[in-house]
């Protein structure tokens, strides 16, 4: 046993991953009807709120690796739910934009997403909660805006 570690109990990527299973359990059944995925969702989410943006913004305000949302927009795409366009001046650069239905999709969930921000606001507590918020924030390495 290497004394040097701290016990897993305190161990700052265990509880990390501990508290993402917990955040995720109820998002997971709430998404559970819509046949998207939780990285779907966060796309989505991110459209939903900032609008038509290039792939590689999405990418990074949705927390996804880029190669990973280049499949995750076909799916979406296929699914009806974005656009994607290709910028006249620079064809390599793509715009993705919620459609309609991608929309309707956030829509019909966000008094239940809602719901899910108050139990962890309740369980935590309002203030800490905002503070967990900004606690995390400074381990962010990328840009989220």
């Amino acid at each position: 046993m290497t004394s040097t570690l701290p016990p897993t109990k305190r161990s700052l990527p265990i509880a990390l991953i501990r508290a993402r299973e917990g955040v995720m359990a109820p998002i997971r059944e709430m998404l559970a009807e819509t046949r998207i995925t939780e990285q779907q969702w966060r796309a989505l989410r991110v459209l939903s709120e900032y609008g038509r943006l290039d792939a590689k913004t999405l990418a990074d305000r949705s927390s996804l690796l880029f190669p990973s949302l280049t499949r995750i927009a076909a799916t979406l795409r296929d699914k009806g739910l974005i656009t994607q366009t290709r910028d006249d001046a620079d064809r390599r650069r793509q715009f993705i934009e919620i459609t309609p239905e991608g929309q309707k999709i956030i829509d019909d969930r966000a008094t239940q997403a809602a719901q899910i921000v108050d139990g962890f606001k309740s369980a935590l507590g309002a203030e800490n909660y905002e503070t967990l918020l900004d606690l995390l924030t400074l381990l962010d390495p990328g840009p989220a805006d």
